[in-house]
């Protein structure tokens, strides 16, 4: 099956769970369910559950449903920490994905409770897993939660945002590579393979990922975006077009993905992962400013 319409099909089945499809009519709150499903659709690019997918395939995948559900839970967090960015005490954005924002289409109150559903929903759907999988799937919530929270998750990553003064690798790190660290890791270990080598292809493609958002903040416009543009300039935000300048950025980005294929570990689907992450690498890298 293509990996897009094995996510979407995981992501269908893990909404309807949480929305309570199965409870009698009336029995559940029915703007939150819905706000739900308007939170993962579109689903975007889906590149943190297509690496873990793509890595646990390289890896064997021996337990699929284990595979997917990782990939889900993985993406429940994504998209929960987008509502939650989206808020107005954060980044206030009026857009996500080319449409307004969960706490414009729905209200404030119930994009926090969105947020915080999906965010169960997670942990809930790596808890769902079968006896035999039992090992495997404690594992793979520590390492989501590992991921997700405080000291060096993405809830670090915005926690940063609040200091006065601040490390912009350690920031980089947590509030984007953390996810992307999980995205190899999650997908190893569900394909039942040691986590801890795939921590350095996750780490690269995280850091790349931010730098290039990075440059895409500065240089696109809202209409290219899908999202507000200029954001880390507002909101005074670490950047590294604010640290390196565009060409510096650029620079940074090149030689982190010019590692980030050497770091793949050993594997069975060593060759396609490669391939996948230099597709990444090319959609990753502005081709020219188109800000006016």
């Amino acid at each position: 099956m293509d990996l897009s319409k094995r996510i979407d099909r995981a992501m269908t089945r893990a909404i309807a769970q949480a929305q309570g499809t199965d409870a009698p009519a009336g029995s559940v709150p029915g703007r939150l369910a819905a706000a739900l499903n308007y939170a993962v659709t579109p689903g975007g690019a889906r590149i943190r559950p297509t690496i873990c997918l793509s890595v646990a395939l390289a890896c064997g995948d021996d337990r699929p449903a284990l595979s997917d559900s990782a990939a889900i839970a993985l993406e429940l967090i994504h998209c929960a920490s987008l509502v939650h960015d989206d808020l107005p005490a954060f980044d206030d954005a009026d857009f996500r994905r080319g449409k307004p924002t969960v706490h414009l289409a729905f209200s404030e109150p119930l994009a926090v409770l969105t947020g915080d559903s999906l965010i169960i929903a997670a942990f809930d759907l790596l808890a769902r897993t079968e006896a035999a999988d039992a090992l495997r799937a404690l594992q793979l919530v520590r390492l989501l939660a590992h991921h997700t929270g405080m000291p060096h998750g993405i809830c670090a990553g915005q926690g940063w945002e609040s200091e006065p003064k601040v490390d912009l690798r350690a920031y980089h790190r947590s509030k984007t590579a953390a996810l992307f660290v999980a995205a190899t890791q999650m997908g190893a270990l569900a394909a039942g393979h040691e986590p801890e080598a795939w921590g350095e292809l996750g780490g690269r493609i995280g850091e790349a990922f931010q730098v290039a958002d990075d440059l895409r903040d500065a240089l696109y416009d809202e209409g290219t975006l899908g999202k507000p543009a200029g954001q880390d300039a507002i909101h005074a935000r670490p950047s590294a077009v604010d640290e390196l300048g565009v060409q510096g950025a650029i620079r940074r980005l090149q030689d982190i993905l010019g590692g980030a294929i050497a770091s793949i570990p050993s594997c069975p689907g060593e060759g396609q992962l490669a391939q996948l992450v230099r597709v990444y690498a090319e959609r990753m890298t502005p081709v020219a400013p188109v800000r006016v």
